[in-house]
């Protein structure tokens, strides 16, 4: 079985009181791409993850998480 993984980019936006298309804007892709990400139905490439571990000012690992399938 894979795993999945989940993540924490809606709470850590809404932290900032960030809209998507500010995060978009600061990672640099479409805020259709960020509603997607925060529903956990695209996972972002490595190069993306690092994008939102730099506009966080986060590791990884605190924003995406590898969970066990059930």
């Amino acid at each position: 079985m894979s795993p999945i993984i989940t993540n924490r980019v809606k709470e850590l936006r809404a932290e900032r009181g960030w809209t998507q298309e500010q995060l978009a804007t600061a990672v640099q892709v479409s805020r259709q791409s960020i509603n997607a990400i925060e529903r956990d139905r695209y996972v972002p490439s490595l190069e993306l993850a690092l994008k939102f571990a730099q506009v966080f000012e986060r590791a990884t690992d605190d924003i995406f998480q590898l969970e066990p399938k059930p």
